[in-house]
């Protein structure tokens, strides 16, 4: 016992609760919004796409611009070009308030590719089955394409927000709270490797279970 407070001595457990209730609070708030505004923009996209049911280039051309773009800036660059307007919208860049814009916007347009992929992987006979029976678009968004494609979203979420768990460590970069700034204040910044040791495990604990829950969730949807 006595070994281990040694090993632990700079670590104050209260500070380390707080840190993990703070990153499971970013990775909430930023994957509801992402979901919100990233499903649609996905089914957006592959609606558009050529030879599918909207096929509009322009409409993709423009689309997909702005999400190769958005997909392209380093996160730990968009963090730091996005505080004006994170402050603008949130009051404040720093905290947890402050983390959620950037974590949208950088997992938004990601997650829409995923979704578009999943899109595209459904059997096109569904949608032309579907069609043949007088469906419209909605219809045969709502009744077709997400139920076949259920299995391969619920996969996009599980990276997504693994993904996220990374974004929101590395926002500690700009005081965005959670284990990353904890890690990046002591475990880096003071040189105490016990904490940085601790707030590794905890984000790899985290990892762990959002993947095996999101392989759960797809392994279970595809046997329907």
């Amino acid at each position: 016992m006595e070994f281990f407070n040694q090993l632990t001595a700079n670590i104050d457990w209260a500070e380390i609760w707080l840190a993990g209730q703070d990153t499971l609070l970013m990775l909430a708030g930023s994957l509801a919004f992402t979901l919100v505004l990233g499903l649609p923009l996905g089914v957006l996209l592959f609606l558009t796409g050529k030879r599918q049911l909207l096929d509009q280039p322009a409409v993709y051309g423009i689309l997909s611009f702005v999400v190769n773009v958005l997909r392209s800036v380093p996160f730990v660059i968009l963090l730091i070009i996005m505080i004006p307007f994170t402050v603008l919208i949130a009051g404040t860049s720093l905290g947890v308030g402050g983390a959620i814009p950037p974590l949208v916007v950088g997992a938004t347009p990601f997650f829409a590719r995923l979704v578009e992929t999943a899109l595209r992987e459904v059997d096109r006979g569904i949608i032309e089955a579907t069609q043949s029976m007088g469906a419209n678009t909605r219809q045969i968004v709502f009744g077709a394409l997400l139920p076949e494609a259920l299995p391969g979203i619920l996969a996009a979420i599980t990276v997504t927000a693994i993904t996220l768990v990374s974004y929101a460590a590395m926002s500690g970069v700009i005081g965005g709270g959670g284990l990353g700034d904890l890690a990046i204040r002591f475990g880096y910044q003071r040189f105490q490797t016990d904490v940085m040791v601790v707030t590794v495990v905890l984000l790899l604990i985290l990892v762990q279970i959002l993947q095996m829950t999101g392989d759960h969730l797809v392994a279970h949807f595809s046997r329907k």
